[in-house]
């Protein structure tokens, strides 16, 4: 018979052991995470409880500033009271709505807005209800909290444009996020998705959109059942955008707004050695204030069907034919090429026939003999008809391009035209004929195709005074880091050629017989150079021409010549260069000569010239119209910030 076997007693204990330690290792775990959960996370967890959620916000960033020159605000953050809601918190969103508008003025038209931008969203964004709220009507609705589930009051910023209208053209303004601007590109900014988001739309706001904006930053926050914010968990800021400086000047720029007045009008001022551009107006204009907070129809409908056009930023939106402005292009094409002799006679008898047709100089009777110097102090048409027919269309239009006529400056503004620099290639692309000799007739005096900006007339201007290859600069400093462009080269172009062309230039202000003589300046150290233009918008027939061609006062608004004028100054050593055009504005040294030199002069003198500077004649007018200028000029020391 077998004895059983004996497990030995310290083999049983250390098994136990092991188990036992275990059994108690497990049963101490479990008692600290139960201790954890139900006294140290215990608050956390009554929240859960009580069917509590973490929601993920994005928070906006700041957007960039924008300055003048000299740092005057042109574009700024304000604090402002708006009311948001949550569709994933609010339940029945219109049922909320209509709640909401017991008490608070909230119009069917925001109700809607809101019910459809909820279902467009996620709904997890807030969606803005109304902006730009009293602090009234935020404290009635941070009390009724508790009955208003998902909506919350927030404090948020508002883009403002201190200076209104005189930089709404140049700045431009925000508005609220499109399907078109989403659909710009394939993978958008989340930012983009919060509904009511407002981007730049045009102008300067626009073209540094992406810089301007910044980064989002985001918050988790935590809300219980009915949507209230009951604590934030945590929040990482975004980065604000980068502050934008221009290279206008304020001052400058409200004055020549106000000097335009309500004409249909605009000007470039444009240092002739940086290219830096100092004023550039539209008139009339508009406050971008009211697109940041939702234009009213009939507002915009007021803007819209001016046939003044407040909305177009005729500098650089615009081409209008350069008239005798032109003038300058093609007698430098002609003295570069060696064709035309500085004191050559040309015989004008007030037309001149060419393939059976007559083209007519604008002085009926004829100019007589003249040369180059007086074929531009008095605008003969007919001695730049007999350069062109020597020189060709090809010459005319490299000279004008090498200008900066029919080229586009790539500034940050909206809808720059590139103009119109014709040639016979162009023709035949463009409207499938060939190129006939009329056609260089009509361009030789800046007519027919050929069509500029009044920015690239200031170009132009500028690189006649120079002789440099001037470019156009809007942008000064971002960031606070100043933009250091190159400096400029040679046109490549004759000194002796530019030296003769400044010299007609200054006749046609300061010689007796010059088409802008009367709107000279009588400081010697500041007298200016420059050319009068009149550019036709209508046809002349030859049965109005026998019988009197009708002046432009008694047509129709519309029907009237364009005026335009260009300068440099001070003649001895260019700073700035200048041009004005005045639609349907009649003629160019009754119109747009008169603007030009009171624009020269102020940006010459920094503020406001002395009397002295002036014809005798006009300081009576002058001394009233500065008087009536400084009550509509704002205070700048109220905008200045200081330090950029």
């Amino acid at each position: 018979m077998k004895r059983p076997v004996s497990t030995p007693k310290h083999s049983l204990n250390r098994r136990s052991l092991v188990v036992g330690a275990l059994q108690l290792g497990f049963a101490g775990a479990l008692a600290a995470r139960l201790r954890h959960l139900q006294i140290t996370q215990a608050d956390q967890y009554r929240l859960l409880a009580e069917e509590n959620r973490i929601n993920i916000r994005l928070i906006a960033p700041e957007r960039g500033e924008i300055y003048d020159r000299n740092g005057v605000f042109l574009a700024r953050n304000e604090q402002s009271y708006r009311i948001t809601l949550v569709k994933e918190d609010a339940g029945d969103v219109r049922k909320l709505l209509v709640q909401l508008a017991q008490l608070i003025t909230l119009s069917a038209e925001d109700i809607e807005r809101s019910v459809l931008e909820t279902q467009r969203s996620a709904p997890f964004l807030p969606v803005t209800i109304i902006d730009r709220v009293s602090w009234e009507d935020i404290a009635k609705v941070a009390i009724n909290a508790p009955s208003l589930p998902g909506i919350t009051p927030e404090v948020g910023l508002s883009r403002h444009y201190p200076l209104g209208p005189n930089f709404a053209h140049i700045v431009g303004y925000v508005g609220p996020v499109s399907d078109r601007d989403l659909n710009r590109s394939e993978d958008p900014d989340p930012l983009l998705r919060i509904p009511r988001f407002q981007i730049g739309k045009v102008g300067v706001e626009a073209k540094y959109e992406e810089d301007l904006r910044g980064r989002a930053g985001a918050k988790h926050v935590e809300v219980n059942a009915q949507g209230r914010v009951m604590r934030e968990l945590e929040r990482r800021e975004g980065n604000s955008g980068r502050n934008l400086q221009i290279t206008v000047d304020a001052g400058l720029q409200n004055y020549v707004q106000a000097r335009l007045g309500e004409e249909s009008a605009s000007a470039v001022v444009m240092d002739c050695n940086s290219g830096d551009i100092l004023a550039i107006a539209s008139s009339p204009s508009y406050d971008p204030n009211k697109f940041v907070r939702g234009i009213s129809f009939d507002d915009y409908g007021v803007l819209r069907d001016n046939d003044h056009r407040p909305l177009a930023s005729k500098t650089v939106q615009d081409a209008y034919p350069p008239g005798s402005t032109f003038k300058m292009v093609t007698a430098l094409a002609g003295l570069e090429d060696g064709i035309l002799d500085p004191n050559a006679r040309v015989f004008c008898p007030g037309h001149l026939d060419v393939s059976n047709r007559k083209f007519h100089c604008w002085k009926t009777g004829g100019h007589g003999q003249v040369n180059l110097e007086q074929s531009l102090r008095e605008s003969c048409d007919v001695f730049y008809y007999d350069l062109a027919l020597k020189l060709g269309i090809e010459k005319i239009s490299a000279m004008a391009t090498k200008l900066g006529i029919g080229v586009k400056h790539n500034i940050p503004m909206s809808a720059e035209t590139t103009g119109l620099s014709p040639n016979k290639d162009w023709k035949l692309i463009n409207r499938g004929s060939e190129w006939v000799i009329g056609d260089t007739v009509n361009a030789s005096i800046g007519q027919g195709f050929v069509l500029s900006s009044p920015l690239q007339l200031a170009v132009m201007t500028a690189r006649i005074a120079s002789g440099k290859n001037i470019q156009a600069r809007l942008i000064k400093a971002q960031a606070g880091a100043t933009i250091t462009d190159p400096k400029p080269g040679s046109l490549g172009l004759n000194e002796n050629n530019l030296r003769f062309l400044r010299r007609a230039m200054y006749e046609v202000s300061n010689n007796r017989r010059g088409t802008a003589y009367g709107s000279r300046i009588i400081e010697q150290s500041m007298r200016m150079a420059g050319k009068t233009g009149t550019s036709q918008v209508r046809n002349i027939t030859e049965s109005e021409r026998r019988r009197g061609v009708s002046k432009n006062e008694e047509l129709e608004w519309n029907k009237r010549d364009h005026a335009l004028f260009v300068n440099f100054a001070p003649f001895d050593a260019p700073k700035i260069a200048v041009a004005v055009v005045v639609e349907h504005g009649g003629s160019g040294s009754a119109t747009a000569a008169p603007l030009a030199r009171d624009i020269t002069l102020q940006a010459l003198y920094g503020d406001q010239p002395p009397l002295s500077a002036y014809p005798t004649k006009d300081r009576d007018k002058i001394k009233k119209q500065q008087a009536d200028l400084r009550k509509t000029l704002p205070r700048l020391e109220r905008f200045q910030r200081g330090r950029v």
